[in-house]
């Protein structure tokens, strides 16, 4: 067995999502991959087997409907159990967590009641089942390693169940437990405690997070994200065929794309990586040799230019408009006390004398902040909108960039619903309705990426 103690050197975080974990031979890879950065001294990070998160889901709902849900616990415990027994591994490894999530559902099930704490804690077991068949899959292949849940690795959070975010001291918490662990650790992503142990989580998609919270808190060299596609895309190759691989891209682009829609890397995952100037790089673990995308805190010239195009469905815009407010000072200060009171989470604003327009996921509860805002203002809701960001360093500085962009619009007689432009450097957003999303969004590619928008930025 490959041995290594773990200490406080120089180290890479690998971190694997659910497609790079999805099955016996994903898992293979994932050892591969491990076994080739053992003179790097990685951690490993992963996420729950692909489609096991939304089992879990479907379980509290079933139980809370008090509908049948054995059969469906039953296919998740067969899809752990069956990649246990290609990959040779002990057959009762994961029975334990098999036993406590069946009482969890049961429980769920007698009193009809999810919480939000009860719902962290149920979809915590994707990754749990996870990081032990992945640890145990690394030993049987002979390299050294253990399996960790995140909060027995330091990473405690608030109490904000559903997008937890770690306490101020988690740096120290997660240097003190690792510097003394041998091998090579394998740590649940995703997933977080609060200071009163209760398992919480850190929002859909939060693995990559994860990796960079451990891959700041130990000053590492490099934070890896492996997924099933060879990097950054111009575009969703799901819509655009002839999407373009990006080998290099900064902070600042790759923080606007996963806030826009980009389903690359979690929004918040630059965050940690920022604050330690620690660069990501995107790779595919399907295809381990090849560069993927590096994302770095700044670019040299000849690297700033239009990068890529990202989409959000299903959007909603709230038109706010208060004739009686104007002059008068306090109304965006009132409007957005009442979406903090409400938990209303904004997307992007645009703003007049007497009005606001912002983008809102459907899901937000907008019912009781529009009671509130009625009494001063009317209140429109607009649905299925989506939001295109056209995302590059320094666009405003291309006197033809809007020209383009513009020009696609209107050649495809699309309305523009609400822009948003001139907030950064690196962002041109707007809202369409969302049965024109994919023409806008094959439109804008062949112009900006087929039309040499992609070549170095040069002032004019």
């Amino acid at each position: 067995m490959e041995k290594f103690f773990f200490g406080s050197v120089a180290l890479i975080v690998l971190k694997f999502g659910g497609t790079s974990v999805g099955g016996s031979e994903p898992i293979r890879r994932l050892g591969e991959i491990v076994r080739r950065c053992l003179p790097e001294k990685p951690i490993v990070v992963v996420s729950a087997m692909s489609g096991v998160t939304n089992r879990l889901f479907r379980l509290a709902d079933l139980a809370m409907l008090g509908s049948s849900w054995e059969k469906e616990l039953e296919g998740l415990v067969e899809q752990h159990r069956r990649c246990l027994g290609e990959l040779a591994l002990e057959p009762a490894l994961l029975d334990p967590l098999f036993d406590e999530l069946e009482k969890l559902i049961e429980g769920i099930g007698l009193i009809r009641e999810c919480t939000p704490r009860t719902r962290d804690y149920l979809v915590s077991f994707g990754e749990r089942f996870s990081v032990r068949l992945v640890a145990a899959h690394l030993r049987k292949a002979g390299i050294q390693a253990l399996a960790l849940d995140a909060f027995d690795a330091g990473l405690i959070t608030n109490s904000h169940f559903g997008a937890a975010r770690p306490l101020p001291d988690v740096d120290a918490r997660i240097h003190g437990i690792l510097s003394s662990v041998a091998g090579v650790p394998v740590i649940t992503g995703y997933i977080g405690k609060d200071e009163a142990g209760n398992i919480t989580t850190l929002g859909c998609g939060g693995s990559d997070y994860s990796a960079s919270i451990f891959g700041a808190a130990l000053d590492v060299k490099e934070i890896q994200i492996w997924t099933d596609v060879d990097g950054v895309m111009t575009a969703d190759p799901r819509i655009v065929k002839g999407a373009k691989f990006i080998p290099k891209m900064s902070f600042a682009e790759a923080s606007e794309l996963a806030f826009y829609g980009a389903k690359v890397l979690h929004p918040a995952t630059m965050i940690p990586a920022v604050r330690k100037n620690i660069p990501i790089r995107v790779l595919n673990s399907f295809r381990p040799d090849f560069e993927g995308t590096t994302i770095v805190a700044a670019l040299t010239g000849p690297e700033r230019h239009v990068k890529s195009i990202a989409s959000k469905d299903r959007i909603s815009v709230v038109n706010i408009i208060a004739p009686p407010m104007i002059f008068q000072y306090g109304f965006l200060e009132r409007v957005a006390r009442i979406f903090a009171k409400h938990e209303v989470v904004i997307d992007m604003i645009a703003t007049s004398e007497v009005s606001l327009a912002m983008t809102v996921d459907p899901n937000a509860p907008l019912e009781k902040a529009k009671a509130e805002l009625k009494e001063f203002a009317e209140v429109e809701v607009k649905t299925e909108l989506s939001l295109l960001s056209v995302v590059g360093e320094e666009l405003q500085d291309r006197t033809d960039f809007l020209e383009i962009v513009f020009g696609v619009t209107a050649r495809l007689g699309v309305r523009i619903e609400l822009i948003s432009y001139g907030a950064t450097r690196n962002n041109l957003a707007f809202v369409v309705k969302q049965e024109k999303v994919r023409e806008v969004v094959m439109g804008l590619h062949a112009s900006l990426f087929e039309g040499g928008l992609e070549r170095p930025l040069v002032s004019r």
